[in-house]
């Protein structure tokens, strides 16, 4: 859905990190901004971008979901995922829970404009699967929202973090079958493919682009069952991981090079206590409330930022 830029208003954009399990973290976060803006972020956002457990997020937050509505399916949602121990098992639980959720919700259903990070696997690119062909960086006559697929399958395609999970195959209208991986192989923080939408797409001069950049967090390695010592000695694994941390930590750098005349706040703390270590298969519901409110606590430390930027209002009472 396109929308009316005003001049006091400026352009909000919102990018969410991938991350598995430690979505809550970015949940947590989210609560106390939907609070101070005082009402869904369908509405205070002109581009919701997403990668992987953000695509989640994002995508049921541009259909004007509230960050509680969110929440409580996630809380179902990932112990149910990730308590299985093969990754054909998680992959099927997944695809249930976002379908169950999803159903046919298709792209045109967007109450704000949206991108969904995927990696193609095939050509080595990223797809991304937005709402409004002002969206798009050329062949805007064959434009199609997500290229045709319903949002489930979207974001089913950017969560398919092999090798936890199995990679897909997406039946799109325009752009053939192509075989798909976790959006986080090429680009875990979606910030820099946000604000290229909005200043090359949209022509929004820098200056009044606004962007909350929020990750996941960072966090040591927890101490682990049999099964998961395995899982997580893998070569495989144990490249995957880096490669989605480097990945996230490459594209802040750049866009703090390259775009330090547009303004942003990143949330993404980290927090070495122990008792807080985690990862993406994180399952337990009293570990995930642990990161929801270390998002929460998140938010406090840069309230003042978020609201000299993008001009929320103080509460007063």
């Amino acid at each position: 859905m396109e929308q009316a830029v005003t001049q006091h208003r400026k352009f909000r954009v919102l990018s969410l990190d991938g991350g598995g399990a430690k979505g809550v973290y970015t949940l947590g976060v989210l609560r106390e901004v939907e609070a101070i803006t005082g009402g869904p972020l369908s509405n205070q956002f002109d581009l919701v971008y997403g990668t992987s457990t953000g695509a989640i997020i994002a995508a049921l937050l541009a259909l004007g979901y509230s960050v509680e509505d969110v929440r409580k399916h996630y809380v179902t949602l990932i112990p149910t995922v990730m308590k299985h121990r093969t990754r054909a098992a998680r992959t099927a639980a997944l695809e249930q829970c976002v379908r169950d959720i999803l159903k046919e919700t298709r792209f045109e259903d967007m109450k704000t404009d949206v991108g969904i990070v995927v990696t193609n696997y095939e050509t080595e690119k990223p797809m991304i699967f937005k709402s409004l062909v002002r969206q798009a960086h050329g062949r805007k006559s064959t434009f199609q929202p997500g290229f045709g697929v319903t949002v489930a399958e979207a974001i089913l395609a950017s969560a398919a973090a092999y090798p936890f999970f199995e990679q897909r195959t997406v039946m799109t209208c325009n752009q053939g079958h192509p075989e798909v991986v976790d959006g986080g192989y090429v680009a875990n923080n979606p910030t820099l493919f946000a604000i290229a939408d909005a200043v090359n797409a949209f022509n929004i001069p820098h200056g009044d682009v606004k962007v909350l950049s929020i990750g996941v967090g960072e966090y040591n390695e927890p101490k682990r069952s049999i099964f998961h010592r395995y899982l997580f000695s893998r070569p495989i694994v144990r490249l995957a991981i880096k490669i989605l941390g480097a990945n996230t930590n490459t594209i802040e750098t750049l866009r703090m090079i390259l775009f330090k005349d547009i303004a942003c706040v990143r949330v993404n703390d980290a927090f070495p206590d122990q008792q807080y270590a985690t990862d993406l298969l994180e399952s337990d519901p009293q570990k995930l409330l642990k990161l929801h409110t270390l998002g929460r606590e998140s938010f406090a430390k840069k309230e003042k930022e978020f609201r000299e930027i993008f001009g929320w209002p103080d509460v007063q009472r």
